[in-house]
């Protein structure tokens, strides 16, 4: 999803006295203010090396579920971490897929807080990473800081280190925390969480949760221009389309000489007609009927949101991150960012059919997929959505082709007035940091399982820290900043002390 600050050891004293003592984290409870919260914040720093260490130790075992890689061992070890840092009741729940995990941290406190994991991230390939991805190097990145290197150093690792820091902390400066947890961890998100469910609604589970003022998801959530809590997130439907000489009835039921093409049917010619009937002339229009049939427009208070946070946005940022010199129909920045939160999407996340090695090979395939993401906004919903595409591909001539949906879920939504997004905004200002709201993450993350009913619970992402590459090459996490506005690891670890004392105040 995400998006998604500390300083160098050489200003580390600076930017603790800026983290540590700063007036803004003056609260209504004295006695934590001025002696647990202080007492935990300084337990951070003397821990860096240690934490820095249990980053690069868990990026060395990445579990991929996409290549059923490191199961049951991702499930052990994200236990195993969860159980160090202070977790009271430790739990490995199997599901139809991979295992995830359930763990409380009872503190005798009045509020309990909800925690979202996941241990697996995307797959990669080496040979396109400036350093080994599963090394977890650090790399000094001029004007930005030191930086970890390493697949799921961003997403989400980093992060959910930095918050089991958070509890090393509390344990090495002798405090106990000020709310209770509830941890649950799943192994399936990176192929859309089919089995998240399972963990989160089995009966006691969905009982400690009930219990919590709401639920977060780690995440740095910082850049350059600041910080924003998302009051929602897209929800997404992740499919295959498959086009088979067999199924279709026509084309060959395995690869033949090119030579016949002059004489067979290609079911991969089949499968492109069929993408090009999914979106307008325009190339990202939707056109499946019905597609935006329940699309809600946003609220008023979610448009002034909206329209006062789009400003806070640097263009020129944006474009250089992401590689692009321009916007869908060259729209104004402002115009962009709109459609960015509001507009569903159906997008092409690759195609695979016939030969794709060195040099050629002339062959007429017999088979073609295509990996399709669909990106959805209330009130929209995976299944319903899911049908509008296979009736729109019967319509048209294209019954036969197979739609295999391998994960999804629903849109989320947390009001601006729940305690847990108050919670978050006290939080951030007493690090210092003036946030701001942002209508909806354009990501996707099975939040829904608690916004939605049975739980119906608020949510969404929380956490100083930031980095980049999600989802591609040399991700990486920020380690040590050169930037007094922004938090490396240990900026981020206090970010979630300074959580678990606000959302203790807040009511």
């Amino acid at each position: 999803m995400i998006d998604r600050r500390e300083f160098l050891h050489t200003s580390l004293a600076g930017a603790a006295g800026l983290v540590l003592t700063d007036p803004l984290l003056a609260g209504q409870n004295a006695k934590a203010d001025g002696s647990d919260r202080d007492a935990v914040r300084a337990a951070i720093r003397p821990r860096h090396d240690a934490t820095v260490q249990m980053l690069r130790d868990w990026i060395a075992v990445p579990s991929i579920a996409a290549e059923d890689l490191n199961y049951p061992q991702g499930a052990e070890y994200m236990a195993r971490l969860v159980r160090e840092a202070g977790f009271d009741r430790v739990e490995i729940v199997p599901t139809k897929g991979k295992p995830g995990v359930f763990a409380t941290l009872d503190a005798g406190a009045d509020t309990t807080l909800g925690i979202y994991f996941m241990y697996d991230v995307k797959q990669f390939d080496p040979a396109e990473w400036s350093s080994p991805p599963l090394e977890g190097r650090l790399v000094d990145r001029p004007g930005v800081g030191t930086v970890m290197i390493g697949r799921g150093a961003t997403n989400t690792k980093g992060p959910q280190i930095a918050f089991l820091a958070a509890l090393h902390a509390f344990k090495a400066a002798g405090r106990k925390l000020p709310v209770n947890l509830v941890l649950v961890a799943e192994g399936e998100e990176e192929i859309g969480s089919p089995n998240f469910s399972q963990i989160a609604l089995r009966p006691d589970v969905e009982a400690a949760l009930k219990r919590s003022a709401g639920v977060i998801i780690p995440l740095g959530s910082q850049s350059a221009n600041g910080v924003e809590i998302n009051l929602g997130a897209k929800g997404v439907v992740e499919l295959e389309l498959v086009s088979t000489g067999e199924k279709w009835g026509r084309g060959p039921r395995a690869d033949v000489h090119s030579s016949f093409a002059a004489q067979i049917d290609s079911p991969v010619w089949h499968l492109v007609q069929a993408l090009n009937t999914l979106v307008k002339a325009d190339g990202h229009t939707p056109a499946v009927e019905g597609f935006f049939d329940k699309v809600r427009p946003l609220s008023p208070e979610l448009q002034r949101i909206l329209r006062e946070a789009i400003p806070s946005r640097n263009e020129q940022s944006a474009r250089k991150t992401l590689g692009v010199g321009r916007w869908i129909d060259d729209e104004a920045w402002d115009v962009s960012l709109r459609r960015l939160v509001t507009q569903p999407t159906i997008n092409i996340e690759g195609l695979v059919a016939g030969y794709t090695g060195s040099g050629g090979k002339t062959i007429l395939p017999h088979r073609g997929v295509a990996k399709i993401d669909m990106r959805l906004v209330p009130d929209m919903t995976a299944r319903e959505t899911l049908e509008l595409l296979k009736r729109h591909l019967a319509a048209r001539g294209f019954g036969d082709i197979e739609v295999n949906m391998t994960g999804g879920y629903d849109p989320t939504e947390t009001a601006a007035d729940s305690r847990l997004i108050r919670a978050e905004q006290a939080a951030y200002r007493k690090s210092g940091v003036e946030p701001r709201l942002w209508p909806r993450l354009a990501g996707s993350w099975p939040g829904v399982t608690f916004t939605g009913p049975p739980l119906q619970l608020p949510a969404g992402q929380f956490g100083l820290g930031s980095g980049g590459g999600a989802h591609a090459p040399d991700e990486f996490f920020l380690i040590d900043s050169m930037n007094p506005k922004m938090a490396g690891l240990d900026g981020a670890t206090a970010s979630y002390v300074d959580l678990f004392f606000a959302l203790a105040e807040v009511r």
